[in-house]
């Protein structure tokens, strides 16, 4: 893989929580690099690490020592302040429990993330309603999250996490919540979307969701066990 290029560099990544007395190691230095425009996924079981390593990606945490770079930015080294604005810039996150405000319509859960980045109302809502469009709902941009089914809601979740023009789209256990029809949908969303150039992260402990992907990366007691190229027939 071309290092120079990478949009994700991390290199010795470890972190460690304490709880009490008792030193956890979550992460045991890892290193991954992560191409522009790839589908990955990271998949392990419960307790294997993989919560805290997409926690890091997305810049919702911090490491404990090592060195992670996000298109060359040297993340590791941010403050709070930085960190957020990282987020709201380069990353859109789709989470299992979609996340959306219940009072606030479609297209206003959408919009959000232009709110946080000063983005004016009409450029906020033309942006809206062109993500709205990319996952397929345009005619529901003013129904409320209750007026949505949860393959609908997770839909929105997904052009929410795409307004902002991300560089990379972190999605964890995003079909957690559905049923295996609906969950089918939402990662043919995905793989649209990557075919279009986004860079997607997966977070997954299902195997037949990890396929969706091109890649696996594998992590077990906190390091790197198996980095899987998936060969499409």
């Amino acid at each position: 893989m071309d290092k120079n290029n990478a949009l994700i560099d991390l290199n010795g990544i470890i972190k460690t929580y304490h709880v009490g007395t008792v030193d956890v190691h979550a992460l045991r230095g890892v290193d991954l690099l992560i191409q522009n425009k790839e589908y990955i996924s990271i998949m392990g079981p419960s307790g294997s690490g993989k919560s805290t390593l997409m926690n890091i990606i997305g810049c919702l945490d911090t490491p404990t020592s090592g060195i992670y770079k996000l298109e060359s930015e040297l993340v590791h080294e941010m403050d709070d302040n930085k960190l957020a604005e990282i987020r709201n810039r380069k990353i859109g996150f789709v989470f299992q429990t979609f996340n959306l405000l219940p009072r606030a319509s479609a297209l206003h859960n959408v919009e959000l993330p232009l709110i946080y980045s000063g983005v004016s109302s009409s450029e906020r809502r033309l942006r809206a309603e062109e993500a709205l469009e990319k996952v397929g709902l345009s005619d529901r941009k003013d129904h409320k999250p209750n007026e949505l089914s949860g393959g609908q809601r997770q839909r929105v979740a997904i052009a929410r996490a795409l307004v902002n023009r991300p560089s990379l789209i972190l999605a964890d256990e995003p079909t957690g919540n559905l049923d295996s029809k609906t969950g089918e949908e939402i990662m043919e969303i995905f793989g649209r979307l990557n075919k279009a150039g986004n860079t997607i992260i997966l977070v997954t402990h299902e195997r037949y969701v990890a396929e969706n992907a091109n890649r696996i990366v594998h992590i077990h007691d906190g390091n790197i066990a198996k980095d899987e190229i998936l060969v499409r027939n």
